[in-house]
């Protein structure tokens, strides 16, 4: 089965093919327009989609070297992300099925965040451990089978890319922040301060909290003031960055440990962060546990992600109504 997998939750316009054995091709474009606003500004980025998602389609349909009639079936992310870039994705799919006589199928984006790591290893199989983090989401998610879901832990205010780029623009370094945050790191030094690790109480034992966090490194910024800022921005980054692995490495390996997984994969944006890559190894090892993460392209929103998730359940003969709306704060 040939499936055209299509992504617009936030600022990526994407379209993948997926011939149920090979990911085709997954063309994707990065809006940068968000870029001189510090972050996404939603009108913009429905815009942006609306102009882009027509010509995506046909790149990714020419790389594959197939023709619209080729394909067999639709996956569409329908949630969760901004209301208005999901309903241009949406439309758009309905519209090709419609016109193509083909099955669709609406996609959780978060689940095809996890499936991410089955188009990098087609071995992979359930149980595992996925922690989920990105500028929109971070969630810990047992994986009993594919399909099936249960959630261990989520944030309850700030998403871990959400920090970053927060404690980016206080730091004056550009957006997005993960990547600025992390090359400052390199050469700062982590024991230059000690930032808070969020210790949740009252919620569950593996939610995470990072608002905390990034009202600490403001403090902090404003205590020193600007030029001393400028002196220790290295080690700042370094300090920051610390504190968040730290937090995100330490409930994914007592997530693994309590409920026996062996196994633990990575997803989404941040998972592109070799520093969190090597220490979630690191402590993985000493557990005798195995990490998996996808190639950075398959980290960021793709819609090869939403292609695999969907030859899933299109295979299963599982369709969505042409009345599915978007949902932007659906959740698992």
């Amino acid at each position: 089965m040939i499936v055209l997998g299509i992504e617009t939750s936030c600022d990526d316009t994407s379209a993948a093919v997926f011939n149920g054995k090979s990911l085709l091709a997954n063309v994707i474009s990065t809006q940068l327009v968000h870029r001189n606003f510090g972050g996404v500004v939603p009108e913009l980025a429905s815009r942006s989609h609306i102009r882009l998602i027509l010509p995506v389609i046909r790149q990714a349909l020419d790389q594959a070297g197939l023709q619209r009639s080729h394909i067999e079936g639709i996956a569409v992310t329908y949630g969760p992300g901004l209301a208005g870039s999901l309903l241009v994705g949406l439309s758009v799919a309905k519209g090709l099925a419609q016109a193509l006589e083909v099955p669709y199928i609406g996609i959780n984006h978060l689940e095809g965040h996890i499936w991410a790591n089955r188009l990098d290893n087609e071995r992979l199989a359930p149980p595992f451990i996925v922690l989920i983090a990105s500028g929109g989401h971070t969630q810990l998610v047992l994986v009993e089978s594919w399909g099936e879901y249960q959630i261990l832990g989520r944030t309850v205010d700030d998403a871990a890319g959400e920090a970053f780029d927060k404690v980016a623009k206080i730091l004056d370094v550009g957006y997005p922040g993960g990547p600025a945050i992390e090359k400052l790191a390199k050469d700062g030094d982590p024991d230059y301060i000690r930032f808070p690790r969020a210790r949740l109480k009252a919620a569950g034992p593996y939610d995470f909290s990072f608002s905390g966090l990034k009202t600490s490194v403001l403090n902090h910024v404003q205590s020193i003031g600007r030029e001393q800022t400028r002196i220790h921005i290295r080690d700042i980054a370094a300090c920051f960055q610390e504190a968040v692995t730290a937090v995100l490495v330490d409930h994914t390996l007592r997530a693994a440990q309590e409920h026996q997984i062996s196994q633990i994969c990575l997803a989404g944006g941040v998972a592109v962060n070799k520093f969190l890559q090597q220490a979630m190894i690191h402590a993985a090892c000493r557990s005798n546990k195995h990490v998996f993460w996808p190639t950075a392209v398959l980290c960021t929103d793709n819609g090869g992600m939403i292609a695999r998730a969907g030859y899933f359940y299109l295979k299963k003969k599982q369709k969505s109504s042409f009345r599915l709306s978007p949902v932007p704060a659906l959740n698992f």
